[in-house]
């Protein structure tokens, strides 16, 4: 038969080792934290910076203006390529170079050319240096008349 010393011993040795190695996943958590989930956001913001109120009801020639945001979770610094394009034609492109957890918003003037609805006004995102595959997208339809 075991002594009630003796498991009181066994039992504090247990103990003690639990706290231990509960203290050295503290730390561990601690010094090496989850990276999380590695993404981009791309996004318009229209009138008063809402997400919403596009000016998609244009005349030609008439001057539209949206903000784009992009924000960098991608836990490093990445440079982007931005391409602004209106019925297929480039209309901007520039590179923009973001740290982690950085916001940018540009601000986007485009001036429909020509007449007809459902027009397509896309901002394409590449992460260089891949300028072929387009990593996000956003788009609006304009109506122009």
């Amino acid at each position: 038969m075991v002594s009630k010393m003796n498991l009181d011993k066994t039992v504090s040795s247990i103990l003690i080792v639990i706290l231990v190695a509960a203290f050295i996943a503290t730390v561990y958590i601690i010094v090496n934290p989850s990276s999380g989930d590695k993404f981009t956001e791309l996004y318009i913001l229209g009138k008063d910076n809402k997400a919403g109120n596009y000016p998609t009801n244009l005349s030609t020639y008439e001057t539209g203006n949206i903000t784009i945001g992009i924000v960098n979770h991608e836990q490093s610094i990445i440079t982007y390529n931005l391409v602004g394009i209106l019925n297929g034609k480039t209309i901007s492109n520039q590179n923009i170079t973001l740290s982690k957890d950085e916001t940018k918003q540009l601000n986007s003037i485009f001036q429909p050319t020509q007449i007809g609805n459902n027009q397509i006004l896309e901002y394409k995102l590449y992460k260089l240096p891949d300028n072929v595959n387009v990593y996000r997208s956003v788009f609006i339809h304009l109506h122009v008349k």
